[in-house]
């Protein structure tokens, strides 16, 4: 029997046992049909039921508003980095963008490809370890983009601005962590792999004023507007990425919903967070107003001893929190699959660690 591993990879993200046996007997037989799930057409009764649950569950559970549409894509949350300025952006409305590190930069490129792009503010002079605040958004732009939550650099965003210009979010890594009010957005995406499903499963929330006021010239396959008068399958969707999905959103809605699922991602983020702050051996990277609640990033004092910290983890069977490459350090993501017992876990690692016989006479804090 293998060892207990504790997941805190970035993603894709870890499901919960329940999903994954579900899945599993799904992908033999599903719904005793006779079929494996991968193999029903997605123009069967059982996939129709399957998607209109799914989209059903993301607009309970966010209260999404009548006057949005939902759409079921692919292509990841990079796609959207295109597909946003291809369908939003005007000739003569620019749009505005927060940088607030590496996937909005990659928004950003993406972006000046269709259009001017006008940056208000950006966290760089400091590594990105903040969230910018009191910056200007420029009215009669064609939208506003920001990243809620940094994945790579473990900053989120809580207080979004209030403005005219529609807001374009990414919120591939904080969806369903956390209540929001869908009605602040103009657009919403994200990719699955985190808080959702599986990889392959691109979520879009869009205001349906939005749609209408498409003017450009789209290829088919990067137009929203396609894939909601087909409810989104205009092509073969990502069948499978989007059962998984509606499991993991119906447990969620047993589970009590976002608001537990917030309650419970708060407390998780603390007791990780007090055990850095308290220690002579971590310190935390991010400011502690901007703190991710998904992904915790920190370093230790001394560099040096960080790939010893990684062999001893693993060799407790917590994997996943190596930083991302050009950060380094660890990163713990804490999604909603992750239970309390996962973060106490890695908390008493992290004390064994440093209380072990080899750490008691070595000078902690080298920097």
């Amino acid at each position: 029997m293998s060892k207990k591993k504790y997941n805190f990879g970035a993603g894709p993200c870890i499901l919960p046992d329940s999903v994954l046996n579900s899945a599993s007997d799904a992908v033999k037989d599903y719904n005793r049909t006779g079929l494996s799930i991968l193999e029903i057409s997605h123009r069967s009764s059982e996939f129709e039921k399957i998607i209109n649950e799914c989209e059903d569950l993301v607009r309970e559970l966010l209260k999404v508003p009548a006057d949005y549409s939902i759409l079921f894509l692919q292509g990841g949350a990079s796609t959207q980095f295109s597909m946003v300025p291809m369908c939003l952006m005007q000739p003569h409305k620019g749009a505005v963008y927060l940088d607030t590190g590496y996937f909005s930069l990659k928004a950003i490129k993406e972006a000046r490809m269709f259009g001017p792009v006008q940056v208000v503010a950006s966290s760089k002079d400091r590594d990105y370890d903040y969230i910018p605040v009191g910056y200007h958004i420029p009215r009669g732009s064609a939208y506003f983009h920001c990243t809620s939550n940094n994945s790579i650099e473990g900053t989120e965003i809580f207080d979004f601005p209030e403005t005219d210009v529609p807001i374009v979010c990414d919120m591939s890594s904080d969806i369903f962590s956390r209540e929001i009010n869908v009605a602040d957005f103009g657009l919403i995406y994200a990719g699955a792999q985190k808080n959702m499903g599986p990889a392959g499963l691109t979520l879009v929330i869009v205001k349906k004023a939005l749609l209408k006021g498409i003017q450009n010239l789209i290829p088919s396959m990067s137009d929203y507007r396609i894939y909601n008068d087909h409810n989104s399958m205009f092509n073969t969707p990502p069948l499978f990425s989007i059962y998984v999905a509606m499991l993991n959103l119906r447990r969620l809605k047993e589970m009590g919903g976002i608001k537990q699922a917030e309650e419970t991602n708060i407390a998780k983020a603390k007791l990780l967070y007090d055990a850095i702050d308290s220690s002579e051996c971590f310190y935390g990277l991010a400011d502690k107003a901007d703190r991710s609640r998904m992904n915790i990033t920190f370093k230790m004092y001394n560099r040096e001893r960080e790939p010893e910290f990684l062999n001893f983890a693993e060799s407790r069977g917590v994997v996943g929190i190596g930083g991302f490459g050009s950060v380094g350090g660890f990163r713990a993501s804490l999604y909603n699959a992750m239970d309390m017992l996962g973060v106490e876990f890695l908390v008493q690692c992290m004390s064994d660690f440093i209380h072990k016989d080899l750490f008691k006479n070595f000078k902690l804090k080298q920097i």
